[in-house]
């Protein structure tokens, strides 16, 4: 083996073996290559022993994605290296290379062969989560691990969990009385609010099993704390006159500083400590600065002269300290509650064999702890002969104990394989259980079998060099514990070790000259900063400074020349800001946009549930599920994502019209959802709003329009499992109740694959690269102060604690490993550059303090050592000094902050006129129907005969319409307008349905209908009138030409309501129909002429009642139109001219088509003369048998026949290609 061979071909395949790979070492790369060199066989004495195929060798990751990213890289890899055996590729990487050097040349078609066939297995390969793989181990080995044969997983507990939780309450807290409720309420409160404080102590706290009950705790802790409370107390009261008094007399004589002791300072003082001392029950005690005045130091900086003596100045100082360690219940409830909900929930998961994610990991260990345990992990090993993990820094005490009871790791057994891949410098995950100390475990376990990669490929040399010398100082210094925490006097486990850079192609230029990877901006001041100021001018700065890069790169001046002088202008997706949280995403977003430079925030937590869309989303589904309740529908048209303007939201007040089209308009979405689904329902509502156009002009568009489409597939895919519109209903507004991590397939998404500035929390990044990395906010910390409980830290073995009650030592410890992770993060910040990388610097203070706390930073602990800052001027000494040992790092002043603008490179070009096609376009089909025709100025707009109604009256003011008579009147006095007519309407549409001649010889029925019907609008008067009109109507024989006896509705027995026609329409022109019309009926009669248009495609229609008597067919449409005030306006004179104003001799010309083409089709000896009966008008406040508010037309055959061989057409249009002979 040569000297430069790399580590992925030289690495031993058998025993347990850790290598850790630092950031941009090629981790996946090595991981590709060691499978392949499994697969063959590969390696002699380092090699594994046998060829193996992908169902034997375990690859385990840590989430889904990389799962997936995983697959496909290494089948890839099989793939490129099968063709590269075969010769049928000429070049290939290096390693590759060496790879079939190993072989001779006579055996390369059977590695070929070989590689292949396991590219076929890849579809088995054995690479999952962690999650995943324990899932499948106990469902394949149930028997071995005693787990049920079928379990479920359920992604989400949280209901069962609840309801546990709900069953404690009742069970320890219902029956509590005096002290211990009043206890309960005032600190719990409720069983929601006490679930989230004890689900951290899950399985990590372990009380009493046959401990008092939670009452007899809470009143033994009360009763010792009154004790204590008592003591406590005795003196005070005393002491505070004694107290008083002094400092009155000390005021009067003048020997205090008036400045730091005035009266108005300590009167309220001894005031409350009177009060506190007087009353037995009150604990809490609130002096402010008092508790640090009223002491010997304080009364000595206050005091002229020598400062008086008295116990209650030395009492004091331990006041604040002897009141916060009073008993107290809480601690001990906790752990009982917690220990109580955890068992109880595990329970009730087994009953329903039901397992969640951290319960895969749980029971495979204790399957593997039980004693069948070997003979489970002897079959494991058969199954899976090696194991490769990755991201084993982020793993587990639980994780590494089942792997260390499957391969024994500490005991290198040569048959199998156990691979460990990470970077303990990158684990930065403990918020979600990842535990660096398993890690460490894990190296002293393979003590001698650590292998390291040791060469960046993703950053320039400069930049690895900067970054090696941040940390390299630190671990170099006397003081301090190395670079990351943790070394000891004899040992240290996680060293900084500087690796090589392979180093890139292109260099950062920058005006012309070559810029420093690393760059440190100060924020100088007199004395320690504020976090907000910092963050305010740093966020100023920083996207000054992008600005000024961007408008570099349009200028020529900024960016990445490569080997041959060519210059890439700097392009804003060429940046990238990390930040810990959403506020300070927030915060520099909002000062790029003022610049006009377009962001995206990248986070692992956000949720899309958590956006105003979701809400919207919420309000639009219960409309479109209830189109008929106003509430709901009216709520949905004034959400904020719909932008509708006020005006728009006026008129459905003022307009009953416009509030009917939106009625119907939702009617038509529920349709939609029915019959195709959510998602389908969706993508037409957000088309007819035409909120695509709408949001893209918004500066958060994109975002917005890219939450609702993530929104509409999530709900698409809940909807698969769920039973109907309310079902899925529930399901969203549960989601939106809820709070907590966002599952993975709930995080926000990318809204862009443009050219913006990317925003990125410091652990989305992990992982990804970028060309230039700003870390503006990079010295903010937050320590541990014991005020977040419970409190997780470990002792000096590494093994893990979890407190209620933590003292002073543990909270150190505690905040140690703040301080370490946040070193990790920095690391991981500074490796995402791959040329430069800008940070943002100051001497910062925390709350009302007035001391530095940038010691207290990762970048403060790097810089000093640990040591705080002498005086603010000194931070300019710590970056001189960093800057001083490499020439990649400079520490420049802060930019400053300007109002440049970003010129979008698109601005200046010039755009090529549109291509414009010789031809006329391809055949114009669409479908349409009776609103297609326009008459006048106005759009006929009735797709059903139900919403003809809108269109049958004058329009009247809105007032009227809302000034329903309260008493009853004839029918002539029923209201006016589209919303009763289409309450008529729907009278008859429900009577059809039910049957006529059913509903005419059921009166109380018909009494039982209208008065709900009336009811829900507030008509209640009208019940009588109506009840009674719908009985004559349905009964009284109206008068029909060619029939002896009239036609009753009440005794048709043939009929069809709502009857839906579709037929071809060929190039059929509106106005040549128009005429045809004209020419054929009523004729001398002057009308409103169609205005023109080419109807091609399908024609559809709706027919309210189309019925057969003595053998003749009849369509009939009711109209409600308003004609007069009583029954002599509805003559034969009037309902014509009517039906002329509002062409509706178009609309039964039409009618009478599609009946024609019905019967054609269905009778065999059909004859238009003798079969069709005509068109019949049912004018339904003015019908009766004396033949006022009846009308019957029968236009000619001719004119049908006409209209039939329009509609069919000659010369049906060719396609054609838009863009032949087209001009460009």
């Amino acid at each position: 083996m040569t000297q430069d061979r790399p580590l992925a071909l030289s690495f031993p395949l058998h025993g347990s073996q850790l290598i850790e790979a630092s950031a941009g070492t090629g981790k996946t790369f090595t991981i590709s290559a060691l499978y392949l060199r499994l697969i063959l066989g590969h390696g002699g004495e380092q090699g594994f022993g046998r060829e193996l195929l992908p169902p034997q060798i375990l690859v385990v990751t840590f989430t889904d994605a990389a799962t997936k990213e995983l697959r496909e890289r290494i089948r890839a890899r099989l793939a490129e290296a099968a063709r590269f055996f075969r010769g049928e590729l000429e070049r290939a990487d290096p390693l590759l290379h060496q790879l079939r050097d190993d072989y001779p040349q006579e055996a390369w078609p059977r590695c070929a062969g070989r590689l292949e066939i396991a590219v076929q297995w890849m579809d088995e390969a054995a690479i999952s989560t962690i999650h995943g793989w324990c899932q499948r181990m106990l469902r394949e080995h149930a028997f071995d691990s005693g787990s049920l044969f079928t379990q479920t997983l359920e992604t989400d507990h949280s209901e069962l969990l609840g309801q546990v939780m709900r069953d404690y309450w009742r069970r320890f807290c219902y029956g509590m009385q005096g002290d211990a409720l009043v206890w309960v309420r005032g600190n719990w409160g409720s069983p929601d609010a006490l679930l989230p404080r004890i689900r951290p102590l899950f399985g990590r706290v372990r009380a009493q099993q046959d401990g008092p009950e939670p009452a007899a705790l809470i009143q033994a802790s009360l009763q010792q704390r009154g004790e204590q409370l008592a003591r406590l107390k005795a003196p005070w009261a005393q002491w505070a006159d004694e107290l008083r008094q002094i400092c009155r007399d000390a005021l009067a004589a003048k020997q205090v500083d008036g400045r730091k002791m005035q009266a108005r300072y300590f009167e309220p003082w001894f005031d409350k400590l009177s009060a506190w001392a007087g009353d037995e029950q009150l604990v809490e005690l609130d002096l402010g600065t008092g508790f640090t005045r009223l002491t010997p130091d304080g009364m000595a900086e206050a005091w002229k002269g020598e400062p008086p003596e008295h116990p209650a100045l030395n009492a004091m100082q331990t006041l604040p300290q002897q009141l916060q360690a009073l008993d107290s219940p809480e601690a001990p409830l906790l752990e009982h509650a917690a220990n109580w909900v955890s068992a109880r929930f595990e329970i009730e998961k087994r009953r329903r064999a039901e397992m969640g994610f951290d319960d895969m990991l749980v029971r495979l260990q204790h399957a593997l702890a039980s004693e069948a345990g070997e003979r489970l992990a002897g079959l494991i090993r058969e199954q899976f002969p090696v194991a490769l993990i990755d991201e084993f820094q982020d793993t587990d005490p639980l994780q590494y104990g089942i792997f260390e009871r499957i391969y024994q790791i500490s005991e290198n057994r040569a048959e199998t394989g156990l691979f460990m891949i990470g970077d303990p410098k990158q684990a930065i995950y403990a918020f979600r259980g990842a535990d660096i100390y398993t890690y460490l475990a894990a190296r002293r376990a393979t003590s001698g079998r650590l292998h390291s990669l040791d060469t960046n490929y993703r950053s320039s040399t400069a930049m690895v060099a900067a970054v090696n010398q941040v940390f390299l100082q630190a671990e170099a210094r006397d003081a301090g514990r190395g670079a990351f925490l943790f070394r000891e006097p004899d040992d240290n486990p996680l060293p900084f070790i500087e690796v090589r850079a392979k180093g890139r192609g292109e260099q950062l230029l920058i005006d012309g000259e070559a810029s420093a990877a690393l760059q440190c901006w100060q924020l100088a001041s007199e004395e320690p900063v504020s976090s907000s100021v910092y963050r305010q001018q740093l966020a100023a700065s920083c996207a000054s400074h992008i600005v000024a890069l961007l408008n570099g790169g349009q200028q020529g001046t900024a960016g990445f020349q490569n080997g041959e002088g060519e210059l890439r202008p700097c392009l804003p997706s060429d940046i990238a800001i990390l930040v810990r949280d959403g506020h300070e995403a927030q915060m520099v977003r909002a000062e790029l946009a003022a610049r006009d430079v377009r962001s995206v925030y990248l986070s692992d937590k956000d949720s899309v549930f958590s956006a105003q869309e979701a809400h919207d989303l919420l309000a639009w589904l219960k409309a479109c599920a209830e189109p008929d309740s106003e509430r709901l529908l009216k709520a949905a048209l004034a959400s904020l994502t719909l932008g509708l303007s006020l005006a728009a939201l006026d008129r459905l007040n003022q307009d009953e019209r416009v509030w009917e089209g939106w009625v119907m308009r939702f009617r038509h979405y529920r349709d939609t959802w029915q019959r195709q689904g959510v998602l389908p329902m969706l993508r037409h509502l957000l088309h007819d709003f035409q909120l695509p156009r709408t949001l893209i002009r918004r500066s958060d568009g994109e975002r917005v329009l890219t939450n609702l489409l993530h929104l509409a597939e999530l709900l698409q895919q809940a909807a698969g499992e769920l039973d109907g519109e309310q079902a899925l209903i529930r399901h969203l507004a549960e989601h939106l109740a809820s709070s907590g991590q966002a599952g993975e397939e709930q995080i926000l998404r990318l809204e862009s694959d443009e050219q913006l500035v990317k925003v990125v929390t410091i652990h989305k990044s992990k992982g990804l690269e970028y060309p230039l990395v700003y870390l503006p906010f990079i010295c903010t910390s937050k320590p541990v102060d014991g005020s977040r409980l419970p409190l997780a830290w470990h002792d000096s073995h590494g093994d893990a604690h979890l407190t209620l009650t933590p003292d002073q030592a543990q909270i150190e410890r505690a905040d140690d490993e703040r301080l370490a992770e946040d070193l990790r993060l920095l690391y991981v910040a500074l490796t995402r550059a791959q040329h430069a990388c800008w940070l943002g610097v100051a001497d910062l203070k925390r709350g009302n303090q007035k001391s530095s706390q940038l010691h207290r930073s990762a970048l403060g602990y790097l810089l000093g050592g640990g040591l705080a800052l002498a005086g603010s001027q000194q931070l300019t000494q710590w970056l001189q000094a960093l800057a001083a040992t490499c020439p990649h790092i400079a520490c420049p002043g802060l930019p400053p902050a300007d109002e440049q603008v970003y010129r979008m490179p698109h601005a200046d070009r010039e755009l090529l006129p549109a291509r414009k096609p010789r031809r006329a376009a391809a055949e114009h089909w669409w479908i349409a129907s009776y609103s297609a025709l326009r008459i006048g100025d106005q759009a006929l707009v009735a797709d059903s005969s139900q919403a003809q109604q809108l269109l049958d009256d004058e329009v009247v003011d809105a007032q009227v319409l809302r000034e329903v008579p309260a008493d009853s009147g004839d029918i002539h006095r029923f209201p006016r307008g589209p919303n009763p007519g289409t309450f008529l309407h729907g009278l008859l549409e429900w009577a059809g349905r039910e049957g006529f001649s059913q509903v005419s010889s059921d009166p109380q029925l018909i009494e039982r209908t209208v008065g709900q019907r009336c009811n829900r609008r507030d008509w209640t008067g009208w019940i009588p009138t109506l009840s009674q009109w719908m009985r004559r109507l349905l009964g009284e024989a109206l008068p029909l030409p060619g029939s002896d006896q009239g036609v009753t509705l009440g005794q048709l027995r043939h009929y069809q309501i709502e009857m839906e026609f579709w037929f071809a329409s060929h190039q059929v022109d509106a106005e040549q129909l128009d005429r045809l019309v004209a020419r054929h009926t009523h004729p001398g009669l002057a009308r409103p002429a169609a205005q023109p248009t080419v109807l091609n495609g399908m024609f559809k229609g709706f027919i309210d009642l189309a019925f057969e008597l003595d053998g003749r067919y009849y369509v009939t449409d009711y109209k409600s139109n308003w004609l007069g005030p009583d029954i002599q306006a509805y003559d034969a004179m009037a309902m014509e001219k009517a039906i002329i104003e509002h062409r509706y001799d178009l609309q039964y010309v039409l009618y009478l088509l599609a009946l024609h083409r019905q019967l054609r089709a269905r009778l065999p000896d059909y004859d238009y003369d003798r079969h069709v009966g005509g068109a019949l008008f049912i004018f339904l406040r003015g019908a009766s048998s004396s033949g006022h508010g009846v009308y019957h037309t029968k236009p000619p055959r001719e004119l049908i026949e006409s209209l039939d061989a329009l509609f069919r057409g000659e010369h049906p249009p060719a396609q054609q290609d838009l863009f032949a002979g087209a001009e460009i």
